[in-house]
């Protein structure tokens, strides 16, 4: 019957979930005796829509920390990105992207919002304002697709953003510098 092999499945994928999950939460526990420890980052596959919300935000305040060398470490070390033009491949790659981006896109603040997943995909939309050297403000628009492995490190990114200069007194992402508080709006509420 196609309801007991859906009900199997289910509960495969429950079990690998929760197999995965008990490994996540173990290994700390062993005191390091893994090198695998620091590979692994959750949630991981599959993901439930609890684990896509906080897999976005987790992303979103990284990003928002501008420390390249952090936010690296979220991505597999054979990570595949397309960022507007740019195609490139390496967790190194990517610090030395963001460190470039950082440098030219100053008092950064950005929004993601959670937009659909599969088991080891999410899909966002964004937003973030910046300023040029020249104090010349920016709001870019965008969308990624992002491909996870199985320890919750994103194996692909592609992200498709939009520039459009704005008046400083347009400005709708004002937090101080860092993590977006939880009480600030998110992009639904803005109207983005």
């Amino acid at each position: 019957h196609p309801e007991a092999f859906a009900l199997r499945g289910e509960k495969a994928r429950l079990a690998l979930q929760l197999r995965r999950k008990v490994l996540v939460w173990a290994l700390p526990s062993l005191g390091g005796a893994f090198s695998t420890m620091s590979k692994v980052r959750p949630p991981v596959p599959p993901f439930s829509y609890e684990d896509a919300v906080k897999k976005v935000r987790a992303a979103e305040d990284g990003w928002n920390s501008r420390d390249p060398s952090k936010v690296k470490m979220a991505y597999s070390e054979d990570t595949a990105w397309r960022n507007r033009a740019e195609i490139f491949t390496g967790r190194e790659k990517v610090e030395e992207f963001l460190t470039r981006k950082w440098e030219k896109e100053l008092e950064y603040r950005l929004i993601k919002e959670y937009w659909a997943h599969g088991e080891d995909k999410i899909a966002v939309r964004f937003a973030y304002e910046y300023r040029d050297d020249s104090g010349n403000w920016f709001r870019a628009y965008g969308n990624e697709n992002w491909w996870f492995d199985e320890n919750g490190l994103m194996k692909v990114r592609h992200a498709s953003i939009n520039d459009k200069p704005i008046a400083e007194a347009d400005r709708l992402f004002k937090w101080p510098q860092g993590r977006r508080p939880d009480d600030h709006p998110g992009l639904t509420d803005l109207g983005l």
